[in-house]
């Protein structure tokens, strides 16, 4: 695919409600609260994703992901613009450094397209410059003077979004870090821009081994042709491509819809890596389900994927350096002689404990 495509569709983004209502071939909307929510959060949608849509307004997965909201406007007061607290984290603009040995590169805003579920809508559709010369300098800086950080996740925004040049110029200097040993690209453009995945990006990318990408796709019928050949082309070049999806509700929020997903995406050589429950930030709340729901799924995908098809499912709570993992209690009890086990299908079983030896 030529560069030309993806530049095309990028120009031609639906950017309004109702622009999006005209290329869908429905009726112009006037929802009052729709136009509350584009107005605080930005959208913008590619031609190639919103030709996904099948039924506008019908709990349309694809629909509910990149249409405006009056739900949107819910405020909650455990709902904040930073819900990781990324800017309390960032000891330089454009770098954040949470976990001891990894740090995330920030290094542009704009999105393909923008996802009402973002974690970051504090910043999805702003026109912020992408990183700048000084900026990429003071994270190199820190970088080099923080030799334990050996992992990079490079995001925004969607580091893809840059031109080839741009983004040579990032992966150049931050590949020349010592301590660095594996460079992570966030992006979501597998699902909502696949024809950005070009012979001379794949090329670009693969000078910089170990280099990973992480990609989000929400629901099976993102999974498209045009997706999965997209994701070969890198898989084929040896960079390695995971999925982490989000939980929605009214989008993907079912056993049966997630196992499809999951089932798909491993016959595709895409390691379904994380399930995450929906972060606490504003804009979202309608989205959100509870805890219940997810480790549901998991102990229905237990037992019917192979273990490399399951997800992790996790929660990412402000304030604590780490995520969550969370999973279904398989034990019932614990005695000394033996622990109490169910399976996903609620049968029960013993297993032994180990028997005691006396060394003498």
């Amino acid at each position: 695919m030529h560069n030309k495509a993806w530049k095309e569709q990028v120009a031609q983004r639906l950017t309004s409600a109702s622009a999006f209502a005209r290329f869908l071939g429905i009726d112009d909307i006037n929802d009052t609260g729709i136009g509350k929510a584009e107005k605080q959060f930005p959208m913008a949608v590619t031609p190639y994703y919103a030709s996904l849509i099948q039924k506008p307004f019908e709990k349309d997965p694809i629909f509910l992901q990149c249409m405006p909201s009056a739900y949107e406007l819910i405020e909650a007061p455990w709902l904040t613009n930073d819900p990781l607290g990324e800017l309390s984290c960032s000891p330089t603009q454009k770098l954040v450094h949470r976990y001891p040995d990894r740090a995330l590169l920030l290094v542009c805003s704009e999105c393909a397209t923008y996802c009402r579920h973002c974690t970051r809508k504090r910043i999805s559709g702003e026109t912020l410059p992408p990183i700048s010369e000084a900026e990429l300098a003071k994270a190199i800086d820190y970088l080099n003077a923080h030799p334990e950080i050996d992992d990079l996740l490079i995001s925004g925004g969607d580091p893809l979004l840059l031109t080839d040049e741009a983004l040579s110029s990032i992966l150049d200097a931050v590949s020349k870090v010592p301590s660095i040993k594996v460079i992570r690209i966030a992006t979501r453009v597998l699902a909502t821009l696949p024809m950005r995945i070009t012979d001379e990006l794949v090329s670009l990318l693969s000078k910089y081994k170990p280099i990973f990408v992480n990609t989000q796709f929400n629901h099976p019928r993102e999974l498209t042709q045009e997706a999965l050949s997209a994701a070969a082309m890198l898989i084929d070049a040896g960079i390695p491509v995971a999925n982490q999806f989000v939980l929605l509700k009214g989008v993907n929020d079912t056993a049966e819809c997630v196992e499809e997903l999951c089932r798909t995406l491993y016959h595709n050589r895409i390691r379904p890596y994380y399930m995450f429950q929906c972060d606490l930030v504003r804009g979202v709340e309608h989205f959100r389900t509870p805890l219940s729901t997810g480790i549901s799924i998991m102990d229905h995908l237990r037992g019917r994927l192979s273990g490399m098809a399951i997800p992790n499912f996790c929660i990412d709570i402000p304030g604590l350096s780490g995520k969550i993992e969370l999973l279904p209690n398989y034990i019932i009890e614990e005695k000394p002689t033996e622990t109490i086990l169910r399976d996903n299908r609620g049968r029960v079983t013993s297993y032994p404990a180990p028997t005691p030896i006396s060394k003498s």
